[in-house]
């Protein structure tokens, strides 16, 4: 079978597409045959070195596809059923194997294999940020750091639907319209106007929780945008790791700093199902809108790489497994 493989850490040039040999499903196992696998900033961290890895190197977190095989032990899925699930930074490839306990049967009548790979990780995330790092609130002021990405869209639609009050960050008019789109009651440019600044003249107080996934760049900016006892929920790295934290900074103000990742909320199969679930029927009712910005064949995985770390994408990237 043919996946991507980078045999040292380094830019997107480091990706290649090599054979290697099928994996066999053991007990409490499935092989998948993927035909679509999610692009993720955090892929990007594992490539170029951010966070660690084995070499040589394997990457994707997320994948839909068919069943290909089944391990002893399970017995609630079948050879050909429609499945998605989070990977072990094995996804960018034709098969992967993974605990059947953690795949999630769907019908592709009802949401498509490409909505599916779409929403899975980054809908998983958005939704255990506003449920179980902050748990927003009625009436609540939220303030999303690049509101026009594919996780940034997806945390300004669930949060209008719990009824908060959002403003959303943009380098550009395009992409502000995106995030009006999806729900934004402001919309900042963050290159014509400083975020904190802006924030204020829009609610004095400052906004009960900031989600910045976009990390060195925006970090103080979103401290400063913060109400008194206020929460900062740093998720990612986009533009760099931010840098050591004072904690005596946030006394001023009585501020909760969280450096929450997924998989830390979704530890137990009951916690991985449950939000995986109420993902599923936010896109079903129609109340998630999920965008796809481009399709890329699984040889150019390095190109949705330079794009995605470009900054010039808005909603999901997907690699196609033919």
């Amino acid at each position: 079978m043919q996946a991507i493989r980078f045999e040292q850490t380094g830019g997107p040039e480091v990706l290649k597409l090599v054979d290697v040999p099928r994996p066999s499903a053991g007990p409490g196992q499935v092989v998948v045959r993927n035909h679509f696998a999610g692009v993720n900033f955090i892929d990007t961290y594992f490539r170029s070195g951010v966070y660690p890895t084995n070499l040589p190197g394997t990457l994707g977190q997320e994948a839909t596809g068919e069943v290909a095989e089944i391990g002893s032990g399970v017995s609630n899925l079948k050879v050909g059923d429609h499945v998605a699930y989070l990977g072990n930074q094995d996804t960018y490839a034709q098969y992967s194997v993974t605990l059947a306990s953690r795949v999630t049967k769907f019908d592709p009548q009802e949401i498509s294999m490409e909505c599916v790979a779409a929403v899975l990780l980054q809908g998983l995330t958005a939704h255990t940020l506003v449920t179980r790092s902050y748990k927003v609130q009625s009436n609540d002021w939220v303030l999303v750091q690049a509101g026009a990405g594919g996780t940034g869209r997806l945390l300004i639609q669930i949060c209008k639907h719990l009824d908060a009050r959002v403003i959303a960050t943009t380098s550009n008019e395009a992409k502000a319209e995106i995030a009006r789109q999806a729900g934004a009651d402001h919309v900042i440019n963050y290159t014509e106007e400083s975020v904190p600044d802006a924030v204020h003249r829009i609610v004095s107080e400052g906004v009960h929780v900031v989600y910045d996934g976009v990390g060195k760049d925006t970090f103080a900016g979103s401290i400063a945008a913060l109400r008194r006892e206020g929460s900062m929920v740093s998720f990612g790295n986009a533009s760099g790791t931010v840098p050591p934290v004072r904690l005596f900074d946030l006394t001023e103000k009585n501020l909760c700093l969280l450096r929450p990742k997924l998989y830390g909320y979704i530890v137990t199969d009951d916690e991985y199902q449950r939000h995986l679930n109420a993902v599923f029927d936010l896109v079903k009712c129609g109340k998630l809108d999920v965008q796809v910005f481009k399709t890329y064949e699984l040889k150019d995985a390095a190109q949705a790489h330079i794009d995605l770390e470009a900054r010039k994408t808005t909603g999901k990237l997907l690699i196609y497994i033919p």
